[in-house]
């Protein structure tokens, strides 16, 4: 038998008149301010800004058409960041599309090269003497960073190839640090074929200067030279055997950063790429 309600009753839960409403929450607004436009009609509501006492107030950001504000840097529903200083460069949404000649102005494609080159002339150009430790298998931009150090010790497991050629592109930027330093007829033997060799070969060539069993203890004796030498001696040195690499730089950076973006946009690197990626022979291997 149910119990009858009395007059005192509360009412029920779910009547929204009836929450309890916390002070200074949810309390019902005394003012219609931006609540309606002269021609009177209603506008989107907008929350008002407390500031923290003794803080200027902040002000207000716009309103979308939904009545929402626009946080800096928000998502929109398409995942697409609203920040006002920030936009996609025009064309380089065109720079990677596959199939058919590469759009775009060639200068947004030439940036990753460019990056490449500052970045190796930046270790060239480092007063301080920069030693590499060569353990695993070394290709394409590695070689142009092997090739930007002032000592590089390479061990039994270490591995290099030039397999440009192999994907329709060319060694062009990690060339500025390395074809002052190699032997010309190996470099025109391994940049032509891509095949792999050893750390004594590379040695044999100019690639790296020394190849060792242990490399820690074929470093120990240049290590413990280096430490012996002042900063400014050190300086003045490595400008004396890096003169030729940063005429190369001077002269060649522009020239072959442009060479190295019209490959990658090539209808043939794609397909070798494409071909690496797919694990077979490209079209003109066949």
């Amino acid at each position: 038998m149910r119990r009858a309600a009395s007059a005192g009753r509360a009412p029920h839960r779910k009547d929204p008149a009836a929450r309890p409403r916390a002070p200074g929450k949810g309390a019902p607004r005394t003012d219609d301010r931006r609540t309606r436009d002269p021609a009177g009609v209603p506008l989107p509501r907008a929350r008002h800004h407390h500031p923290h006492p003794g803080l200027p107030a902040q002000p207000q950001r716009p309103l979308r058409p939904s009545g929402r504000r626009t946080a800096p840097g928000a998502r929109g529903r398409r995942g697409r960041r609203r920040h006002p200083g920030r936009r996609a460069h025009p064309h380089r949404r065109h720079l990677l599309r596959r199939g058919g000649p590469v759009r775009g102005h060639l200068g947004a494609a030439k940036d990753g090269p460019l990056g490449l080159a500052r970045l190796l002339r930046t270790l060239v150009e480092l007063p301080r003497p920069v030693v590499a430790r060569v353990t695993g298998h070394v290709r394409a931009g590695g070689l142009g960073l092997l090739g930007a150090c002032d000592i590089s010790a390479a061990g039994p497991e270490a591995t290099f190839a030039f397999t440009e050629a192999r994907l329709g592109l060319a060694p062009a930027v990690i060339s500025l640090p390395l074809l002052p330093r190699l032997d010309p007829r190996a470099a025109g033997r391994y940049y032509l074929t891509g095949e792999t060799f050893r750390a004594a070969e590379a040695a044999r060539i100019g690639l790296v200067t020394l190849a060792a069993e242990d490399v820690d203890a074929g470093l120990a004796p240049v290590l413990e030279g280096l430490r012996k030498g002042s900063p400014q001696g050190l300086a003045a040195s490595k400008k004396l055997v890096t003169a030729e690499v940063l005429a190369a730089f001077d002269r060649d950076t522009d020239a072959l950063a442009e060479r190295s973006a019209q490959l990658f946009g090539s209808a043939e690197a794609r397909e070798g790429m494409t071909a690496f990626l797919e694990r077979r022979a490209p079209s003109w291997a066949r």
